[in-house]
């Protein structure tokens, strides 16, 4: 009787030592094997189109194409695509895009490596793999409204200390439309006020550290 054929794992991560860490660790069971590594969302899109591996293990933070768009475009090609994100990002906006995206599991990078291969053995045999903190914040952004991606643009120049004029300025709208969105994105988040949307924001993963490097507003 022929042994089982193990479980092929495409690993992609920005940062090397990391990857390699990953590779190493899965490398070192009998039942999987490391067939491939990606640094980008790019290099993660081709590779699976080319060689279909079991299980996809990847970061959401990637150069280019990011870990959600590499995800829904792997997904939209292959339904049953298995993909587990393992990530620092913890906000439960970062979840619900992931799994809304078509990942079958969502993994923090301080988890135990034993939970690690047991995520990918889990979700292999077709399985979610989804902590019980992550399914609480899951649930916590099915609560909340989705902001717009206008919103999200004035959110965005709100965290670079921009005020309403400066943002219409920079987006091409009135200064009333860009009020209008300050004050539907501060409903919709739950917010009395600029300072604690962007906290918010950030603690749920809405926007980057990126977004608040402030470049010169001007003097408008």
């Amino acid at each position: 009787m022929s042994e089982a054929r193990p479980i092929r794992v495409l690993v992609a991560d920005d940062h090397l030592i990391l990857r390699l860490g990953l590779v190493t660790l899965v490398n070192g069971e009998t039942d999987m094997t490391v067939i491939g590594e990606a640094s980008s969302g790019q290099q993660v899109i081709e590779f699976f189109r080319q060689h279909r591996p079991d299980v996809t293990l990847m970061d959401l933070r990637m150069p280019g194409i990011n870990g959600v768009e590499a995800i829904a475009a792997i997904c939209a090609e292959d339904p049953d695509a298995k993909v587990i994100v393992l990530t620092i990002h913890k906000g439960d906006e970062a979840v619900y895009q992931a799994l809304r995206a078509g990942a079958r599991g969502y993994l923090l990078k301080d988890i135990a490596t034993d939970d690690i291969l047991a995520a990918i053995r889990s979700v292999y045999e077709g399985r979610r793999c989804i902590p019980p903190q992550i399914a609480a914040r899951m649930a916590e952004r099915i609560r909340h409204s989705d902001l717009t991606p206008r919103e999200i643009d004035v959110l965005k120049l709100i965290a670079k200390g921009f005020s309403n004029k400066q943002i219409g300025d920079r987006l091409g709208i009135a200064e009333a439309t860009v009020k209008n969105h300050v004050v539907s994105l501060l409903g919709k988040l739950g917010v009395q006020d600029r300072t604690h949307a962007v906290t918010l924001a950030l603690e749920r993963n809405i926007i980057d550290l990126e977004d608040v490097d402030v470049d010169d507003p001007g003097t408008n």
